[in-house]
């Protein structure tokens, strides 16, 4: 449900990349490395082609979180959208985009959370779509809750969507997180707060759209990605 968040090397003097031991993030005590990595042969993986669709083609309805069930799903409907782009600001196209989240009372569907909230049984908290030929990407759903995570006594994690995005190879693979502008909760994450510079952390913040909001329908969000360059988008591992 929540992930260390690493950020692409960046190509000035900037450095968004937190330490990948931060006591704070209490899993890292856990997670990070107590040796140096060992480099793979290229060819173990590296070659390995992508993106990664399963069993069924992408479709057009998988974009739309509020139309796989029966019923539309509780809480307050958004639509996110934005542009992948490269570290020239050109649109990265046909590029695979997967989206997960909580529902509206911050509760994801999967047995590992057992926290006391409410599922949804009209909203499964997955989709996909792929990047046009301007690098835009389009989702509807509804906008997570705050869920708590048990970093420490009281901690909760600010409203998120994750989101992974899939190149011509799986090593390709960016996976990295969204929030929300204007949330209370954004000081106190420590997976945010991570990133020493607070122009890392600013570049997971969407930013509320009129142009994307549809009136008296949805409030829009415009979120763009960039994968490679000073201004690329913090991911994880």
């Amino acid at each position: 449900m929540s992930g260390f968040i690493i950020p692409v090397k960046a190509l000035s003097d900037v450095e968004y990349e937190p330490p990948y031991l931060y006591p704070d993030y209490r899993s890292t005590e856990l997670r990070a490395p107590k040796h140096e990595p060992v480099r793979l042969p290229d060819e173990w993986f590296h070659d390995a082609p992508g993106p990664a669709f399963g069993r069924i083609p992408v479709r057009v309805e998988d974009a739309d979180l509020t139309r796989q069930h029966r019923a539309e799903p509780l809480g307050e409907r958004i639509v996110i959208t934005g542009r992948v782009l490269d570290s020239d600001g050109q649109p990265v196209r046909n590029t695979l985009v997967e989206v997960w989240q909580a529902n509206a009372a911050g509760r994801y569907l999967d047995p590992i959370d057992d926290h006391d909230a409410p599922l949804d049984p009209n909203f499964t908290g997955a989709g996909r779509c792929l990047t046009d030929d301007h690098g835009l990407y389009r989702f509807v759903t509804v906008k997570p809750g705050a869920y708590p995570w048990r970093n420490h006594l009281n901690a909760w994690r600010p409203a998120h969507v994750h989101f992974s995005l899939f190149g011509p190879s799986l090593s390709s693979r960016v996976v990295t997180q969204m929030y929300f502008p204007g949330d209370p909760l954004i000081p106190l994450d420590p997976i945010l707060s991570s990133i020493a510079d607070p122009r890392g952390r600013e570049l997971l913040i969407a930013r509320l759209d009129l142009d994307t909001t549809v009136p008296e329908w949805a409030l829009g969000y415009r979120w763009d990605i960039v994968l490679r360059g000073r201004r690329a988008t913090p991911a994880e591992t």
